[in-house]
This record gives C-alpha cells, sequence and structure tokens, in this order.
C-alpha cells in the first residue's frame, strides 16, 4: 500500500551536484521519519541519512557536511540534495520510512527501485 519513487540521479562529474527526490504514497508522510540509503555495485546497502517529522537530521560519517536531507510535507516529498560529489558516491540510492531500533535506523516498508547516481570524470 506504500509506494516510493526516487528520481533526480544521473551522471554528474566529481565536485557536481545532484537533487535526489522521493515522492510517498500510501502513508501519513508528516508523522514518517524518512531516510536514504544507497547500495555500490558489490556492496550492501548502506544508511546515508534521516530527517524525523520534527525536522531533526542525522548523517553517515562519509556524507556529513556535503549533503543535505530536507523535506516538504506538501507535496508527500523527501529530499537529499548532494554536493561536492565524490566517485565513492557512486550507488544506486533509495528512500524508505525508517525507525530507530535500537540504535539503528531501520527501514520499514518495501524498496522502490531506486535511482542511479554515478560520479566520474
Amino acid at each position: 500500500q506504500v509506494q516510493l519513487v526516487e528520481s533526480g540521479g544521473g551522471l554528474v562529474q566529481p565536485g557536481g551536484s545532484l537533487r535526489l527526490s522521493c515522492a510517498v504514497s500510501g502513508s501519513i508522510f508528516r508523522i514518517n521519519a524518512m531516510g536514504w540509503y544507497r547500495q555500490a555495485p558489490g556492496k550492501q546497502r548502506e544508511w546515508v541519512a534521516t530527517i524525523a517529522s520534527a525536522d531533526s537530521t542525522n548523517y553517515a560519517e562519509a556524507v556529513k557536511g556535503r549533503f543535505t536531507i530536507f523535506r516538504d510535507n506538501a507535496k508527500n516529498t523527501v529530499y537529499l540534495q548532494m554536493n561536492t560529489l565524490k566517485p565513492e558516491d557512486t550507488a544506486v540510492y533509495y528512500c524508505n520510512k525508517v525507525l530507530l531500533v535500537r540504535g539503528t535506523w531501520t527501514s520499514m516498508y518495501t524498496w522502490g527501485q531506486g535511482t542511479q547516481v554515478t560520479v566520474s570524470p
């Protein structure tokens, strides 16, 4: 019943920027904490950032100072602004509703298709 649709990925040079969007349907968006994850080829999916319903945020160490997560409750959309992109940011990026379970941000819904981000000269 919940659908997550990611968009905004693409090919960008190192140092460039992208803004990812995640449109959420089938849930009461404004009360949900939302997170971004990414998965690089041959690696496990990793948590990137979280924004709570009160707009507090948390970031993985690898993206602190470069990425910003924010939300537009009127549009049921969460965004990830990615600046100063590095080749190691290359991955498929996913969004999900998250809960903090024993200290770990844990995804709650079925994963969407994600959006590909490729950082290459």
